[in-house]
C-alpha cells in the first residue's frame, strides 16, 4: 500500500510495519497460525504410507489399497467441500481449524492401530475431512490482520506448511535409511506432531468478522482490490489509487481475546448476513467472474490440471511400490518428497520474476508446459526404473506448481477478496468433481479398477489432450490478436 491514510499517519504506519501497539495483534494469532502449520505437517510417516499399508500386518492386498481404499479419500473430499466452505465462513474459521486437527488425530491413530478393509476406508474418510477443512487455515488469518499485511502473513503461513513438509519428508528418509526405524514409528511421531498442533490451535483468538457472514461493517466494498494466493504466499501489488474502504480502517482494534465493548460486540453481530442472500450473492459474483474469457481460460486449466496432479500424486507412490517392492529393498520416497517440494518453492519464487506477455503466450504455455507434463507422467509409467521414476516426480511437481503460481496470479488480478475465495473454491470443487469421475472410471473396483501402470498411462494422455486443447486455443487466440492489430494499422491511415 503506498502510505498512511484516514487522517491517521502514526496509527497506521505502527500497523503498516508490524510495530507499536497493531504489532501484537497481528503477531500473536500469525505465530500461533504458523505454528499450528508446521506442527500439523511434520507427518514423516506420509511419503511412506503406501509401504506401511502394504505389510502384513495390515492384512491389506494391493488391489484393496489401490482400488477400494484410496478413492474414498477423493469421494469424501468432494462432499465436503463446500459445506465446510460455508461452514468455515460462518463459524468464523476457528473451530474448523480444530476440526481439521481432530480429523487428523482421527486419521493417524485409526492409521496405527486399525485393521481390515472397512476401517481403512473409514480412515480416508476421515483424511478427506481434515483435507477439506484446509480452506480454514489459509482464510483465518485474514479475519485478523490488516489488509496492508496480508502478503507478509500469507508468505509466514505457507512459509510454514512448506518448511512442517519438509522436515517431515527428510526427517522420515533419516530414520528409516540410517536409523532403521520401523514405519509404526514413523506414524506416532506424526500423531504426535498433529496433537501438538491441535493443543496449539486452542490458543488461537476467535475472530470477530469472516468474509461472507460476519462482516465488520455493512457498507459493501466498493472497490476491487488485487489479492495475493493464499496457497502460495505470493502476492500481486494494489493499485496506488485504491482507497481503505470503512470497516476496516479499526480492523485490528477488534479485541482478540474476546472482550470489548458491548456496542462493538453488538454491530458484529447485526450485521450478520442471512444464508440466502449470500447464496445468491455467490451466484451473482460466480456469473460476473466467469464471464471474463481470461479468467475462464485460467479457470480451466487450474481445474483440468489439479485434478490429473491430485490423481498422480495420490497414486506415485503404488506407481514406486510396483516398480520397487520396499519389502525388497531401501527406499527414497520421503527425500523425493522433499526435494520436489523444495524445487517447486524455488520454481515459485522464479515464476514471479518472469517478465511475460501472459495474455498473448498464456495459453500457449500453458500447452507447452502442460506437454512437459504429460511426458513426465509417460516416462515415471513407461521406464521401470525407480531413480527414472522419482527424477519425473520430481519435474512433474515443479512444473506444475510453477504454473498454478501463473494460473493464480492471473485470476487473482482486479478480484478483491471475496470473489477469490469464491473462484478458488469453485476451481477447486469442478477439479475434484472431474477427479471423482475419473476414480470412479478408471481406478474404483466397482469401475474398470485397472492396474497402475494402466492408470498413469491414462493419466498421461489426460495431461497431452489438455495440452492440445490449449494448443489449439492459443493458436487461435494469437491469430485474432494479429488479425486485430492488421485492421486497426488498416484503419489508421483512414483516419488521418
Amino acid at each position: 500500500m503506498a502510505g498512511p491514510r484516514g487522517g491517521r499517519p502514526a496509527r497506521r504506519s505502527a500497523r503498516a510495519d508490524g510495530s507499536g501497539g497493531g504489532g501484537c495483534c497481528w503477531a500473536l494469532p500469525t505465530g500461533l497460525l504458523c505454528a499450528y502449520g508446521f506442527f500439523c505437517n511434520v507427518r514423516p510417516s506420509e511419503p511412506f504410507l503406501t509401504p506401511y499399508l502394504l505389510e502384513p500386518h495390515k492384512n491389506l492386498s494391493e488391489t484393496q489399497v489401490f482400488n477400494k481404499i484410496y478413492p474414498v479419500w477423493t469421494y469424501s473430499y468432494l462432499a465436503l467441500l463446500f459445506p465446510v466452505f460455508l461452514a468455515t465462513d460462518y463459524l468464523r474459521y476457528k473451530p474448523v481449524v480444530l476440526l481439521q486437527g481432530l480429523s487428523l488425530i482421527v486419521t493417524w491413530f485409526m492409521l496405527l492401530y486399525t485393521k481390515g478393509l472397512r476401517a481403512t476406508q473409514l480412515l480416508e474418510f476421515f483424511y478427506g475431512m481434515g483435507t477439506a477443512t484446509d480452506i480454514a487455515y489459509y482464510s483465518y488469518i485474514y479475519s485478523i490482520v490488516d489488509i496492508n499485511l496480508y502478503q507478509k502473513v500469507t508468505s509466514y503461513c505457507r512459509s510454514a506448511t512448506l518448511v512442517g513438509y519438509t522436515v517431515g519428508s527428510v526427517s522420515g528418509q533419516v530414520l528409516v535409511s540410517v536409523a532403521g526405524w520401523p514405519l509404526f514409528s514413523l506414524n506416532v511421531i506424526s500423531l504426535t506432531s498433529i496433537s501438538i498442533a491441535f493443543g496449539t490451535a486452542w490458543f488461537l483468538p476467535m475472530p470477530q468478522k469472516s468474509l461472507f457472514f460476519h462482516h465488520v461493517s455493512s457498507q459493501r466494498l466498493s472497490w476491487e482490490m488485487k489479492v495475493m494466493d493464499c496457497k502460495n504466499g505470493s502476492a500481486v501489488q494494489d493499485h496506488p489509487s485504491v482507497q481503505r474502504a470503512p470497516g476496516w480502517e479499526d480492523e485490528t482494534k477488534v479485541p482478540l481475546n474476546g472482550e470489548g465493548h458491548s456496542a462493538e460486540k453488538q454491530s458484529v453481530q447485526e450485521q450478520k448476513v442471512d444464508i440466502i442472500k449470500v447464496l445468491k450473492d455467490l451466484w451473482q459474483d460466480f456469473l460476473q467472474c466467469y464471464s471474463s474469457q481470461t479468467m475462464l481460460c485460467w479457470s480451466v486449466w487450474w481445474a483440468l490440471s489439479t485434478c490429473g496432479y491430485f490423481q498422480v500424486i495420490n497414486y506415485a507412490q503404488g506407481l514406486w511400490e510396483m516398480v520397487l517392492p520396499s519389502h525388497s529393498t531401501e527406499i527414497y520416497n520421503g527425500a523425493v518428497e522433499a526435494a520436489s517440494t523444495l524445487l517447486g518453492a524455488v520454481a515459485v519464487f522464479v515464476v514471479g520474476h518472469i517478465k511475460m506477455s501472459w495474455a498473448t503466450w498464456g495459453e500457449v504455455a500453458l500447452a507447452l508446459f502442460s506437454f512437459l507434463i504429460a511426458a513426465a507422467v509417460y516416462i515415471m509409467d513407461t521406464v521401470r526404473n525407480i531413480w527414472v521414476c522419482y527424477a519425473s516426480y520430481v519435474v512433474f511437481r515443479i512444473i506444475y506448481m510453477l504454473l498454478i503460481t501463473t494460473a493464480t496470479f492471473q485470476i487473482a488480478t482486479n478480484l478483491s477478496v471475496e470473489r477469490y475465495a469464491l473462484v478458488f473454491g469453485v476451481n477447486t470443487f469442478i477439479a475434484l468433481a472431474l477427479q471423482t469421475l475419473l476414480t470412479l472410471i478408471v481406478v474404483d473396483a466397482s469401475g474398470l479398477g485397472l492396474d497402475i501402470f494402466t492408470q498413469f498411462m491414462i493419466y498421461a494422455s489426460y495431461f497431452a489432450a489438455i495440452s492440445l486443447v490449449f494448443l489449439g486455443s492459443g493458436i487461435y487466440s494469437i491469430i485474432r490478436a494479429y488479425r486485430r492489430q492488421e485492421q486497426m494499422r488498416s484503419r489508421s491511415p483512414e483516419s488521418q
